[in-house]
């Protein structure tokens, strides 16, 4: 009875001896957990308990044998596992990719506005620059027409610290005609205070209103250059007998100022400016006070 059951035993134990299921792609593999890898052990000891026999009959049981003993193979397959680390590799450099495309996409996006930008301020500078050089084709023409002196006067007095000296009294008027040739922009002019100087002696001044020329327009400007006892300190040699000849005298004299005009042709982006600077030769007669003299040849424009 004994040697039957150990040959009944071992007929058992060769019919459930396990065959190997056909290969096929395995793509992900799932780790058994600890408790069928428990009862895997003992479903494989020979003892032959009824665990044991109720394991090998279970279908259960015998897919799990054949999962666990397929990935205990591909753990010992070198080419198994190089495999499933492709397949995870690839998976990684997938997503990789896909955050890259994301990255990459938003990178163009700030390369295209930037460039658009760059482009649009290229352009506005170019179209400036054109506004800026047109407009230095249209200088403002200044014309000094002529000066009337209608008093001067020469007496004795002191000046502030009271030392006695000659003091000289003038009067004058100084025309300009000034037109503004531009067809697309006004300007604001503005200048240095008219001067007449004897040599390097100052005997008169004079500042001409502010005013704002439009385009294509010209005006007349009168300015008054006068003097008010103005200490002389012996530095007018011609004058020191004019006290009781003054029809007689004849003073050269020269008038300088600087005219000044800015346009602002587009804003305050874009703006040119325009100086002249003026010199006029001119007489002082005593026997031609209150009549003008002509200064639209004498003066020199630079």
């Amino acid at each position: 009875m004994h040697a039957k059951t150990d040959s009944e035993g071992t007929s058992v134990d060769t019919s459930w001896a396990p065959r190997s299921p056909p290969r096929r792609p395995v793509y992900y593999v799932q780790s058994p957990s600890n408790h069928d890898v428990e009862k895997m052990s003992y479903g494989s000891s020979p003892t032959g308990s009824p665990a044991h026999h109720y394991y090998h009959c279970s279908p259960i049981h015998h897919s799990r044998e054949s999962s666990t003993s397929r990935f205990s193979a591909s753990l010992k397959n070198p080419r198994s596992l190089s495999a499933w680390k492709h397949v995870r590799i690839n998976q990684d450099d997938n997503d990789d990719d896909e955050m890259d495309d994301d990255d990459g996409g938003s990178a163009r996006n700030v390369r295209l506005y930037l460039c658009g930008f760059l482009f649009f301020v290229l352009l506005f500078t170019i179209f400036c620059l054109i506004l800026w050089g047109a407009s230095k084709a249209y200088k403002p023409e200044i014309l000094v027409k002529n000066m009337v002196f209608e008093n001067f006067n020469v007496q004795a007095g002191s000046d502030q610290t009271g030392v006695p000296t000659d003091m000289l009294s003038l009067n004058s008027t100084v025309k300009i005609h000034y037109r503004n040739p531009a067809t697309f922009f006004a300007v604001h002019v503005a200048s240095t205070p008219l001067e007449l100087h004897y040599y390097q002696l100052r005997v008169a001044s004079g500042q001409m209103k502010k005013f704002t020329q439009s385009r294509k327009s010209q005006r007349r400007v009168i300015t008054v250059v006068q003097a008010s006892e103005i200490p002389l300190y012996g530095g007018v040699p011609l004058l020191a007998n004019a006290k009781d000849h003054v029809e007689k005298i004849a003073v050269p004299l020269n008038l300088t100022f600087v005219v000044r005009s800015r346009a602002y042709i587009l804003g305050r982006l874009v703006k040119s400016k325009f100086y002249k600077r003026i010199r006029c030769p001119v007489t002082l007669h005593g026997n031609k006070l209150g009549k003008p003299i002509n200064l639209t040849a004498s003066c020199v424009y630079h």
